[in-house]
C-alpha cells in the first residue's frame, strides 16, 4: 500500500497539484474559532455575505471572462505587431492570446491602460516603420492605429470596469445587507448550530431524548436569546413540552417551543418550524417515532391534584380522630356518653390502644341490651342496670334555662 501512494502522490504532483496544497486549505478550519468569539460578530457577516455572493460572482466572471475573449481576438487582429516600447514588451503584447489576456486582465481595473495606448498611437515615421518586415507573415510595419486603439481602450475599460467590476462591488453589497437583516434578527442559524452542539452533551448517545429531570440545567446552558436562566420551574412547566413515556422529551419539541418563546405567535413561526425539522432531519435520517403521553403542564395538574386529595384525606382522617379522641375523653371522665362515633376501623382501634381499650367500644352495650326495663333506649355506660319493681317516673322537664348534656340520666330518688 505505501509505495501505490507514494506513487499516487508522485502523478498527482507531476500532472496536476502538490498534495501539501490539499493539506493548506484545510487551515481554513480556523474560521470556526470565529463562532466562539462574540465579538466577531461582524467578521462572521461579512464571511457569511460572501459565501452567499459566490454564486453570482462566478456568474459575473464568466460574463467578463467573455468580454475579455472577445477583446483579445480583436487585439490580435489589429496591435499584434505594434512596436514594444513603454507598456508592451516580451510579456505584455498582443501577439498571442494569452499575452492579449494577461494585457486585458491587467487594465482591468483601469490602472496602466495608457502604458499599452502609447505605442498603438504610432501612425509613422519616426515613432514606427511602416515598412519593418515581419517573420512568418506578409503584414508589415510596426504602427499601431489610434483611432481603433482609443475606440478601444475606452470601451473596454467601460464595459469591464465601470459596469462588470461594479456589478461585483453591487451583488456583495446586496448580500451583506440581507446578512446584516438575518443577524438583526432574534433567532439565526448559529443560534441553532449552539442548540445542536449543547444538546451532544446533554444526549452523548445521540437518542434524541433528554430525561425531564435535566430539563432545567439544559435550558440554562444555552447561550442567549435561547437560554432560560434558573429559576425556570414554572417557566418550562408553562411551555407545555410533550413527554413521552420514562419522563422524557424530544430535541425537537424543546427547540420548538423555545423558538415560540423567543418569537412568539407570528405567521413565520410554521415556514420555520418545518425548515427546522427538513434540516434536522436530513442530519438526522433516523429520527426515532414516539407518542406523547402527556405534557409538562398536564403533569403539574396531575401533581397539584393528588396533593389536594391528599390534603383533603388527612384532614378528613384529622376531624375523625378527634371526633373519637372528644368522645373517648368524655367516656373516661364522666363515665357516660353518646355512643362511640366509631366502633370499628382505623381510628377506633387506634383510640382504644391509647385508652387502655381492647375495641374502640368495649364499655358501650350493643344494641340489643341498651334498652332496659324503663324503655330507655339511650346509652347506659357504667351504670347499674335498673330492676322493673324499683322502676320510678321518669324525671319531670328541667326548667327554662337549665340543660341536661345527653347521655346521661337524672338521678332517680
Amino acid at each position: 500500500m505505501l509505495p501505490a501512494g507514494l506513487a499516487l502522490s508522485d502523478l498527482i504532483q507531476k500532472y496536476f497539484v502538490s498534495p501539501t496544497l490539499f493539506r493548506v486549505i484545510r487551515l481554513a478550519r480556523i474560521g470556526r474559532v470565529l463562532r466562539l468569539i462574540r465579538g466577531a460578530k461582524g467578521i462572521r457577516t461579512l464571511l457569511f455575505a460572501l459565501m452567499m455572493s459566490l454564486p453570482a460572482l462566478f456568474n459575473i466572471g464568466l460574463l467578463l471572462f467573455l468580454v475579455m475573449f472577445i477583446y483579445s481576438i480583436f487585439g490580435m487582429s489589429n496591435f499584434a505587431y505594434v512596436k514594444k516600447e513603454s507598456g508592451i514588451d516580451d510579456m505584455f503584447n498582443f501577439e498571442t492570446f494569452g499575452n492579449s489576456i494577461i494585457c486585458l486582465f491587467e487594465i482591468t481595473t483601469s490602472a496602466g491602460w495608457d502604458g499599452l495606448l502609447h505605442p498603438i498611437l504610432n501612425s509613422g515615421p519616426p515613432d514606427c516603420d511602416p515598412t519593418l518586415e515581419n517573420p512568418g507573415t506578409s503584414i508589415r510595419g510596426d504602427c499601431g492605429n489610434p483611432s481603433i486603439g482609443i475606440c478601444f481602450f475606452c470601451s473596454y475599460i467601460i464595459i469591464s470596469f465601470l459596469i462588470v467590476v461594479n456589478m461585483y462591488i453591487a451583488i456583495i453589497l446586496e448580500n451583506f445587507n440581507v446578512a446584516t437583516e438575518e443577524s438583526s434578527e432574534p433567532l439565526g442559524e448559529d443560534d441553532f448550530e449552539m442548540f445542536y452542539e449543547t444538546w451532544e452533551k446533554f444526549d452523548p448517545d445521540a437518542t434524541q431524548f433528554i430525561a425531564y429531570s435535566r430539563l432545567s440545567d439544559f435550558v440554562d446552558t444555552l447561550q442567549e436569546p435561547l437560554r432560560i436562566a434558573k429559576p425556570n420551574k414554572i417557566k418550562l412547566i408553562t411551555l407545555d413540552l410533550p413527554m413521552v413515556p420514562g419522563d422524557k422529551i424530544h430535541c425537537l419539541d424543546i427547540l420548538f417551543a423555545l423558538t415560540k418563546e423567543v418569537l412568539g405567535d407570528s405567521g413565520e413561526m410554521d415556514a420555520l418550524k418545518q425548515t427546522m425539522e427538513e434540516k434536522f432531519m436530513a442530519a438526522n435520517p433516523s429520527k426515532v417515532s414516539y407518542e406523547p403521553i402527556t405534557t409538562t403542564l398536564k403533569r403539574k395538574h396531575e401533581e397539584v391534584c393528588a396533593i389536594k386529595i391528599q390534603r383533603a384525606y388527612r384532614r378528613h382522617l384529622l376531624q375523625r380522630s378527634v371526633k373519637q379522641a372528644s368522645y373517648m375523653y368524655r367516656h373516661s371522665q364522666d363515665g357516660s356518653g353518646d355512643g362511640g362515633p366509631e366502633k370499628e376501623g382505623l381510628i377506633a382501634s387506634t383510640m382504644s390502644k391509647l385508652y387502655g381499650h381492647e375495641n374502640g367500644d368495649s364499655s358501650v352495650q350493643s344494641p340489643g341490651d341498651q334498652q332496659s326495663s324503663t324503655g330507655d333506649t339511650g346509652a347506659s355506660v357504667g351504670l347499674t342496670p335498673i330492676q322493673p319493681s324499683d322502676a320510678a317516673l321518669p324525671p319531670s322537664p328541667p326548667p327554662p334555662g337549665q340543660t341536661v348534656r345527653p347521655g346521661v340520666k337524672e338521678s332517680l330518688v
